[in-house]
């Protein structure tokens, strides 16, 4: 593993015990300048696992806790008139930072989840005519509990497509929750992280390495086919948009930075193919009787493409 992820992960590890996978996930995400959606029950560590994140590089950490009275101007920002000044001031929203905790996606209003996944599309907010650039890196963890349907509105296929990836932590193993146990006793694990390993810079130059890792035509090929194969798949209502393969080809080379290649292989595309695609398909009534979720469609998917042999040029 590369040493930086390698110890960009230690850190987290310090506050979260386990979920090694879902933490190389993050980070893949955070590479890519993805966003995640935490799809968990509460209590699970969602907001511990982005909190070990923003201070293991050092970067702002702001969370939101969203519900129906959110206004979007809570996200935004707004301006305001300075008396002293006498001139339009801008004040920061809730996006203005480099890691956003947005708790709870669901229970916002559509106004306000519109304009949360505008800010995470474009990186920026315009108000009264004026843009404000979002800082680098901008990493957003939205969560919504899989169980509790009342007072939620339902994210639109639209906007789900927008994250770049959909986790989930479940629950610890036994011995992993004794641990947990037995790191609460005294203190907060948050506290576990007294320094950061690295820098906010140090993100965005392994950023722009991931953006040099080299995919062969091969592998194209096994991305496209991947993809291609759920839009005319009886077991579908909607397949995986272009949004879907640029996302997965993203991926793939971010996980071959994280395991230290400069080239990516058709294992890298697996690993994250189920992360990157299954929150973008709706099964048909034959699929989910099939398959049940989209997470088992896309893993059937993945055994029925070839596999494509490669050799690095």
């Amino acid at each position: 593993m590369n040493s930086n992820i390698n110890r960009l992960a230690d850190s987290v590890g310090r506050v979260i015990v386990g979920k090694k996978d879902t933490v190389i996930r993050l980070i893949a995400a955070m590479l890519c300048e993805g966003h995640v959606l935490l799809e968990d029950v509460p209590g699970v560590g969602k907001t511990q696992l982005i909190t070990a994140l923003s201070r293991s590089i050092g970067g702002k950490f702001n969370r939101i806790q969203l519900t129906p009275d959110v206004m979007p101007s809570d996200i935004a920002g707004f301006t305001m008139m300075d008396s002293k000044a006498n001139e339009f001031v801008y004040r920061d929203g809730a996006v203005m930072c480099n890691f956003l905790l947005a708790d709870e996606i669901n229970r916002a209003s559509p106004k306000v989840q519109s304009a949360l996944l505008e800010a995470m599309e474009e990186r920026q907010i315009s108000l009264d005519g004026v843009t404000h650039r979002l800082p680098r890196p901008f990493l957003v963890l939205a969560t919504q509990n899989p169980v509790e349907t009342y007072g939620t509105f339902h994210l639109p296929e639209a906007q789900m497509d927008r994250f770049f990836m959909k986790l989930s932590m479940g629950y610890p193993s036994l011995e992993e929750e004794m641990s947990i146990l037995d790191r609460t006793e005294r203190h907060n694990p948050i506290n576990n992280i007294t320094e950061p390993v690295m820098s906010v810079d140090d993100v965005i130059a392994m950023q722009e390495d991931v953006k040099r890792v080299r995919v062969t035509e091969e592998v194209k090929s096994y991305i496209v086919n991947i993809v291609s194969s759920t839009r005319s798949d009886r077991n579908t209502l909607l397949g995986i948009s272009p949004r879907g393969s640029i996302a997965l080809f993203k991926a793939a080379k971010a996980f071959a930075y994280i395991y230290d290649r400069d080239y990516v292989t058709p294992d890298d595309v697996k690993n994250t193919a189920v992360s990157v695609l299954a929150h973008r398909i709706i099964l048909s009534p034959q699929g989910k009787t099939a398959f049940g979720t989209g997470e088992a469609y896309i893993a059937n998917v993945l055994r029925s493409c070839p596999i494509p042999s490669m050799s690095v040029r």
